[in-house]
């Protein structure tokens, strides 16, 4: 079975953790954290980075962070990982949802300004699949009306938009190191932003609030999502690969995109808009609606061949766990309910050989050419 993802750790990882291991600093004290955020900080050109357990730790820290509460509303796109929601659930705050564009498959900017009201406190900005959101409008429009913006570059380390890097856009912004990103720690994540009080409550909420003057007095809840060393000496590693690895993220998007582009019925991730060049986080594809199988059929098909393959994400509006809670009554977001239907997306790790990509472009022809 080819996987759908497994990650390339040829750098330094076993060089850092040996040096992890050998000096006792194997928790979140050690040099290996606070290295592993300068760089990311300089990287994308922020002044603060906040190393944390998970990209969903990160959501939730920030979240708080910016003092959200049930009076608030935040604008998200309804097709996203659950994180972005419930990160914001927990709060006490209202989601309100927008549908994604066709084409990029990312938050549709046109459609914000319809779902700003006067308790609209954030939207957030979530860069899916390959290709960032659209930020100068998205931009403009929290300008315009006092919003924070919050960026969720989770799946965009390394792109940029318009020549500025993902993650310098929001007034707080996330990342997650997960196994299948470009650069990973196994889990992990992190937060980056340029406000000295903002960081300080983002580094205090991440510690479980310990004061620094009382350390076992709290005045408020925190978490204990703390990055560990070994998790960061991992991820040091992986940032010193990052150019090789988005270079070989790009080489087997445009590979896959050259050996699939004639295939009648089937929707291929764009190579690039306006403002980017996909940066190929995952190779996506859509299928067309006159075929008589969906996603999950597909992906049936191709595991019988021996590939994997990932669905899209499910809408934020049709998740049992919201329409439980009464959530979302009576909303639809048509392109987002045909993306978590007809699209999936094929094994594009970094580890990825050509002849199991070989493997997988035979197996998605076969398929096709089965319906077509």
């Amino acid at each position: 079975m080819i996987p759908v993802n497994e990650p390339l750790l040829d750098g330094n990882e076993k060089t850092y953790l040996k040096e992890c291991i050998e000096s006792g600093w194997i928790s979140s004290d050690g040099a290996f954290v606070e290295r592993f955020e300068r760089a990311m900080a300089a990287h994308v050109g922020r002044k603060h980075a906040i190393a944390v357990a998970n990209g969903s730790a990160a959501l939730d820290i920030t979240a708080a962070a910016l003092k959200l509460g049930p009076d608030d509303e935040v604008i998200i796109p309804t097709h996203t990982i659950i994180s972005c929601a419930s990160a914001i659930v927990r709060t006490g705050a209202r989601l309100r949802l927008v549908d994604s564009t066709a084409d990029t498959w990312n938050l549709d900017v046109a459609k914000i300004e319809e779902a700003i009201t006067s308790r609209t406190r954030a939207i957030m900005a979530v860069h899916t699949f390959g290709l960032p959101v659209d930020m100068k409008p998205l931009l403009d429009l929290a300008r315009k009306h006092g919003i924070a913006v919050i960026e969720d570059a989770a799946q965009a380390i390394g792109q940029t938009y318009d020549g500025k890097h993902c993650g310098s856009f929001g007034d707080i912004s996330c990342f997650s190191f997960y196994a299948n990103k470009h650069i990973t720690t196994g889990e992990g994540g992190m937060i980056l932003c340029d406000d000295d009080a903002l960081a300080a409550r983002a580094r205090s909420l991440r510690n479980l609030c310990f004061k620094p003057e009382r350390r076992f007095v709290h005045e408020e809840l925190g978490w204990n999502y703390r990055m560990s060393s070994l998790q960061a000496a991992v991820g040091l590693a992986q940032f010193e690969r990052l150019e090789a690895h988005i270079a070989r993220k790009r080489e087997l998007g445009r590979r896959y995109d050259a050996l699939l582009h004639d295939v009648r019925g089937l929707q291929l991730a764009p190579v690039a808009c306006s403002y980017a060049d996909n940066i190929y986080w995952v190779f996506g594809v859509m299928l067309d609606d006159r075929l008589p199988i969906g996603a999950d059929e597909a992906r049936a098909i191709l595991a019988d061949a021996g590939v994997s393959a990932r669905p899209f994400f499910w809408p934020m509006h049709e998740q049992p766990v919201f329409r439980k809670e009464g959530l979302f009554e009576g909303e639809s977001y048509p392109v987002a309910e045909r993306m978590s239907r007809r699209g999936f997306y094929l094994p594009s790790g970094l580890a990825l050989t050509e002849t199991q990509q070989d493997r997988v472009v035979s197996a998605v022809r076969n398929m096709m050419s089965t319906f077509l």
